[in-house]
């Protein structure tokens, strides 16, 4: 393959995933650009080929080029990868709409909802830019093991079956499989709403509920996303599978997540701004939290587990009042 026919594509946020996705599809053999905000950062990636803020040790391939110009990062760019913090993506994509190329695939591997609308990432680029390709991967995966080579399976959704298989083309090798999918409803609300069950999970163990409490938390909770997706028009499956229940399973049981971490601290009687301190990152679930009450609301579907996070984080019910609230519900069919 020569350089004029490897595949272009700008990764921009150079946080854990960002540059654990970008090394990924770089080692396949794509021509990649990561993009960060700070100038520093950037420079040491470029110089040390490693990211020591967010992937410490990781060594990242000599052939992956960092700066901190973003016209230069997506200039000519087959793919625009957006693995940015959701809460600021709306401004960003509307601040620098004019040097955003239209030509390009746009693909988020971020998860959750604008802040004070709830807005879905596609949505987000849509109204941005327009009519441009979109996909959306997720799945599964933690940055770190996937920056250290380790097995992984990902999906990736897109309305346009083609754009999807050949955004899974670039992401494939022998140790990353992956799956295309066209729901991006889907696939977008399953990576949203899990961060809040993760962080009801931590509080669960926490208090010691047990493995038992644990499963039925996941389950539960696995139900009332699928109430909330198929009213918005998602699919079934698409719950089952990678981004759903693979993706929920995982961030409620691994000490990696940084949302069950932040239940684990709650249950311990830390405030939500120490637990966030203490962590270091960001909190997917807290803002998701909110704008999942919101699509709850607005779509009429009850999301019990979802509320009771909800009253913890931004009403002070406090988390044991809420675990009392959920076992003294009525109880419905286990179908439901």
């Amino acid at each position: 393959m020569t350089e004029a026919e490897r595949t272009r594509i700008a990764v921009l946020g150079a946080g854990s995933w960002g540059t654990a996705l970008a090394a990924l599809l770089a080692a396949n053999g794509a021509s990649v650009r990561l993009w960060a905000r700070d100038c520093d950062q950037a420079a040491t990636i470029d110089r040390e080929h490693q990211n020591p803020r967010y992937l410490p040790g990781v060594n990242l391939p000599d052939s992956l080029d960092a700066g901190c110009d973003l016209a230069a990062a997506v200039e000519g760019a087959d793919q625009v990868w957006l693995v940015l913090p959701t809460k600021i993506l709306g401004d960003f994509l509307a601040e620098h709409r004019e040097v955003l190329p239209r030509s390009a695939v746009y693909v988020t591997a971020s998860k959750g909802f604008e802040p004070g609308t709830g807005r879905r990432i596609d949505e987000l680029v849509a109204d941005a830019l327009g009519d441009v390709s979109f996909a959306v991967v997720s799945g599964p995966t933690f940055a770190i093991e996937v920056a250290h080579g380790r097995p992984a399976a990902l999906a990736v959704g897109s309305r346009d079956r083609a754009v999807a298989e050949t955004v899974a083309v670039g992401l494939r090798n022998d140790r990353v499989r992956c799956y295309p999918s066209s729901d991006v409803v889907g696939i977008e609300l399953a990576g949203g709403l899990k961060n809040v069950l993760a962080i009801a999970a931590g509080v669960s163990d926490g208090f010691g509920f047990g493995a038992n409490a644990r499963a039925a938390l996941i389950t539960r909770g696995l139900a009332e996303i699928m109430r909330l997706g198929e009213a918005m028009g998602a699919r079934a499956e698409t719950f089952f599978g990678l981004a759903g229940l693979g993706d929920l399973v995982l961030t409620c049981t691994d000490d990696h997540s940084r949302n069950r971490q932040f239940g684990l601290r709650l249950a311990r009687g830390e405030s939500v701004d120490a637990a966030v301190a203490a962590i270091g990152q960001a909190v997917e679930g807290i803002s998701a939290a909110r704008e999942g009450h919101r699509l709850a609301q607005a779509s009429g579907q009850e999301l019990p587990i979802t509320e009771c996070v909800y009253r913890v984080l931004y009403e002070g019910l406090p988390a044991r009042e809420a675990v009392s609230e959920l076992l003294s519900r009525e109880q419905g069919h286990d179908e439901t």
